[in-house]
C-alpha cells in the first residue's frame, strides 16, 4: 500500500482480522448492532492494536489508568458482556459465531476468558462519575454481568443501507489521502449536521494542512441527537457547494458515542490516527454531555499522552460577529455578545421543530433545507 503520510497505526500496525474461517457447526450467539460495529472495527483496524475483546487484565488497566496492560494509551474499553449461562457455553464452545441482529454471521470469536466485573467502578474509571443521568454510566449499569475476551477473526460483511457507502476502512483512507497527495490530514470529529461556524473552523484548519477528514459518528446516539441519515446528507450537501475539490473526505464512524468527555477525546485521537489522519481538532467539552466535565477537559488530558503521533488542534469557538463583519473567536473579536450570532443545539432544534429555518450565519440554508425537509431529524 502506497502511502504518503508516514503516521503509524497506533501500536505500530495496523491490524487487519479479516480472514476466511469455516464456521460450520459453531456455537453462534447473536450481538446487538453496536457490538457488531465493535467487531467491524477491530477487524477494519480503527481499534489498533485490539485484536478482539479485552481480557480482564487489559480491562482492569484501561478502567484505572487509561492504558492497556503493556502501558499503550487506551481509554475505553472495548468489550463483549454476556450473561453467565452464555459466557459458559462459549468456553465450553471455543470458537463461538457472532451473529449481528439480521442473523447474518459476520466473524468468530476465539474464546480467551470470562470474568465479571465491578460496574460502579468501570463508570467511575471511564466516565468519572456513577451518577446515572449519564447516558454512559446508563448502559454500563443495564450491561450483562459477565465479560468474554479473545481475539476475532471476520468473516463476512453486512450488506446494509446506503450509509455504507461513506464507512471507509483505515486502508481506504489512507490509500484515498496519498492518492489526493495529502501528507498532513486534519481529523474533525462530529455527531451533529454541520453550522457555518464548523465548516469555518475545519477550513481554518486546512489553511495550514492538505486536507480535512470530516468523521462523523454513526451509531446510537441520546435521545434529541440528529438522526444518522441527516448528518450524512447535510455534509454531503455542504462539502458539495462550499468546499475547494479535494480539500474534503467524508467517512462515517461507526460506533456508539460514549460521552465520556477527556476519556473518549483520547479514543477518538487514536482511532483517527489509525485512519491516518496527523491532527484532530478538539473543541471545547468534547464528547461531553450535560455539565459532568470542565469545558477544557477534553484539551488538557493530551498532557497525559505526550507519546500519541497524532496532534490534537485546540480551537475556541467560532461565531459570526456583525461588527467585525466576520467568523471569528473569542480571542479575535472585543465585541459583546448581542452582536454574535451564535445558537445552542437546543435553541437550534427548537427552531427546526417549529419549521423554522435559522440565519444563515449560523446554518447554510441548503444544509437547513435537508434538515427540514427530513419528516423525523431527531432520535427519538
Amino acid at each position: 500500500m502506497s502511502e504518503n503520510n508516514s503516521i503509524k497505526a497506533h501500536g505500530g500496525v495496523l491490524i487487519n482480522r479479516i480472514t476466511n474461517v469455516d464456521t460450520t457447526g459453531l456455537f453462534s450467539i447473536t450481538i446487538s448492532e453496536d457490538l457488531a460495529n465493535d467487531v467491524e472495527n477491530i477487524a477494519d483496524g480503527i481499534f489498533s492494536p485490539l485484536e478482539g475483546f479485552l481480557g480482564q487484565q487489559d480491562f482492569e488497566s484501561v478502567v484505572s489508568r487509561g492504558r492497556l496492560a503493556n502501558d499503550l494509551a487506551w481509554t475505553i474499553p472495548i468489550v463483549l458482556d454476556v450473561d453467565e449461562e452464555t459466557a459458559s457455553k462459549m468456553k465450553e464452545a471455543g470458537n463461538v459465531l457472532l451473529k449481528n441482529p439480521d442473523d447474518i454471521g459476520i466473524a468468530v470469536l476465539h474464546v480467551d476468558e470470562t470474568f465479571t466485573f465491578d460496574k460502579e467502578k468501570t463508570a467511575q474509571g471511564v466516565y468519572g462519575t456513577t451518577d446515572s443521568s449519564h447516558p454512559g454510566v446508563a448502559y454500563t449499569m443495564s450491561m450483562k454481568d459477565f465479560l468474554v475476551s479473545g481475539k476475532i477473526d471476520f468473516v463476512q460483511r453486512p450488506n446494509d443501507t446506503e450509509i455504507r457507502n461513506n464507512r471507509l476502512t483505515p486502508i481506504q483512507t489512507r490509500e484515498s489521502f496519498a492518492k489526493a497527495g495529502w501528507k498532513t490530514i486534519c481529523a474533525f470529529q462530529t455527531r451533529n449536521p454541520p453550522h457555518v461556524a464548523h465548516e469555518m473552523l475545519q477550513k481554518t484548519s486546512i489553511t495550514t494542512r492538505d486536507g480535512v477528514f470530516v468523521n462523523p459518528v454513526i451509531g446510537k446516539k441520546k435521545s434529541g441527537d440528529f438522526v444518522d441519515e441527516v448528518i450524512v446528507k447535510c455534509y454531503e450537501t455542504m462539502i458539495k457547494l462550499y468546499y475547494p475539490e479535494n480539500r474534503c473526505q467524508l467517512g462515517t464512524l461507526h460506533t456508539q458515542m460514549k460521552y465520556a468527555g477527556p476519556k473518549e477525546a483520547i479514543h477518538h485521537a487514536i482511532m483517527r490516527q489509525n485512519y491516518g489522519c496527523t491532527h484532530i481538532i478538539i473543541g471545547r467539552d468534547h464528547a461531553g454531555v450535560g455539565k459532568f466535565y470542565d469545558p477544557m477537559a477534553a484539551q488538557k488530558i493530551f498532557d497525559d499522552y505526550p507519546e500519541l503521533e497524532i496532534s490534537p488542534v485546540f480551537f475556541p469557538p467560532f461565531f459570526y460577529c456583525k461588527k467585525c463583519l466576520t467568523y471569528t473567536t473569542p480571542k479575535a473579536c472585543p465585541h459583546d455578545n448581542d452582536v454574535k450570532e451564535q445558537i445552542s443545539g437546543t435553541a437550534l432544534r427548537e427552531m427546526i421543530q417549529n419549521g423554522q429555518a435559522p440565519s444563515e450565519f449560523i446554518l447554510r440554508p441548503e444544509v437547513a433545507q435537508v434538515i427540514l425537509d427530513h419528516p423525523k431529524p431527531f432520535v427519538d
